[in-house]
């Protein structure tokens, strides 16, 4: 594993790649596979992930990365109009 880190670090560092770039696309991709391995269950994989589940809502919303029903995670959502009684 430490082998293949190092041979994409020194690619990134030979084309140029920026460090916060690299950062987020790792990220990014890191979180789509769990979120895949979770069957999109937020709180599984923002458990497995190590965080906090409105912390992976927010990653969510930043990577424009969709929840399990296709849709946004549900930080994005606006809220619920009351019912009238």
């Amino acid at each position: 594993m430490r082998d293949l880190i190092e041979k994409l670090i020194t690619q990134m560092v030979e084309t140029g790649v920026f460090f916060q770039d690299a950062v987020s696309e790792f990220e990014k991709k890191y979180i789509r596979k769990v979120l895949e391995q979770s069957g999109g269950n937020q709180s599984k994989a923002a458990k497995a992930l190590g965080m906090h589940r409105n912390t992976l809502g927010r990653k969510m919303e930043e990577y424009h990365l969709a929840a399990r029903n296709g849709s946004r995670s549900t930080a994005s959502r606006a809220p619920r109009a009351k019912r009238p009684k």
